[in-house]
């Protein structure tokens, strides 16, 4: 183990998979230029020159490109940078790498991982702030990946490049800087394995992405007062790992979900779905929901606080589950 930043962890997975498979190749330009990753991977152009290229600003040609690729028998990631730009590139991203396989009755495949910084930063406004997650877990045949911490991105990185499946690998950027343990070597996760990240007996916190690392530092603060807060990472939506949260809430009987995409049709309405509809008789509460608000991202940040899953919602949401507010 050693101790590292969630860029750096990054960007070693990234050096992992291109060493190990001469199949992957590297379409995009966010990777060398934007801080903190410069540092870590500018030199990878020149360290693999027919395999990793800088490309203009053309997200429906790259995501094409990468797909054809991935069918050809490569294993592209395709870097959008912003996740809004993805919405340039939805035909390729939600019409064909996902039908691909079904479509051809098994006989052709488009491994291709498509990467987007996805989020509420500080400042983004409407046009640069989306988490379109749940937008594109209602689109069958897309594996997708919401990395949390240091080890989680590496190994999820990993495990997304080596899949069968085309992928959307979603980076909070608000991350990048947090440090942590990650393993040496083949440190792959795999894909649809949640993760229990605090034990709790109260209650159930269902997060994703920064929000788990949100929610564990509310946890901590929330023991000194009596409320043991149980913290599950699903870190992956697609596959997604039911049983864990199933298990959680049969042991807590409440469940607050924290997540950043939209509250209607989002993340948590899906996951609070599945639990009513499977795990109904371990609920002594309401399921309770603590997402950004139906509204376009405001540029003012004290607007974006307002409307963002923020510390004193998950707060009294927790504590309205445990009776406690």
């Amino acid at each position: 183990m050693s101790e590292m930043t969630y860029a750096e962890a990054k960007a070693a997975a990234l050096r992992q998979v291109l060493e190990e498979d001469e199949r992957v190749t590297l379409i995009g330009s966010s990777f060398f230029g934007l801080s903190p990753f410069r540092r870590l991977t500018d030199s990878l152009p020149a360290e693999y020159p027919t395999r990793v290229y800088k490309i203009p600003i053309a997200e429906l040609g790259a995501c094409g490109c990468g797909v054809g690729a991935a069918m050809a028998g490569l294993r592209p990631i395709v870097d959008i940078s912003t996740a809004s730009f993805i919405f340039e590139a939805w035909p390729q991203v939600v019409n064909e790498a996902p039908h691909v396989h079904y479509m051809s009755g098994g006989r052709a495949r488009a491994p291709v991982v498509f990467h987007v910084l996805h989020g509420l930063r500080g400042g983004g406004a409407a046009q640069h702030s989306h988490s379109p997650q749940s937008m594109l877990w209602n689109t069958p045949g897309l594996e997708i990946v919401l990395p949390a911490s240091p080890a989680d991105v590496k190994g999820l990185l990993i495990s997304s490049v080596r899949s069968d499946n085309p992928t959307v690998f979603l980076d909070q950027p608000v991350l990048f800087g947090m440090r942590g343990e990650v393993p040496e070597g083949d440190a792959a996760i795999p894909l649809g394995k949640a993760e229990v990240k605090r034990a709790g007996k109260d209650v159930t916190v269902v997060a994703t992405s920064a929000a788990v690392q949100q929610c564990l530092k509310i946890a901590a603060a929330l023991a000194g007062e009596g409320i043991d807060v149980e913290v599950v990472d699903p870190r992956t939506l697609v596959p997604f790992d039911a049983e864990t949260i199933y298990a959680s809430v049969g042991k807590t009987g409440r469940l607050v979900i924290v997540d950043e995409t939209h509250q209607s049709c989002g993340v948590a309405s899906e996951i609070a779905a599945r639990v009513a509809e499977e795990a109904f008789d371990a609920l002594r509460g309401p399921i309770r929901r603590v997402c950004t608000e139906d509204v376009p991202i405001p540029f003012a940040p004290v607007l974006e606080t307002a409307i963002s899953p923020n510390e004193e919602k998950i707060i009294r949401a927790i504590k309205l589950a445990v009776g406690a507010a």
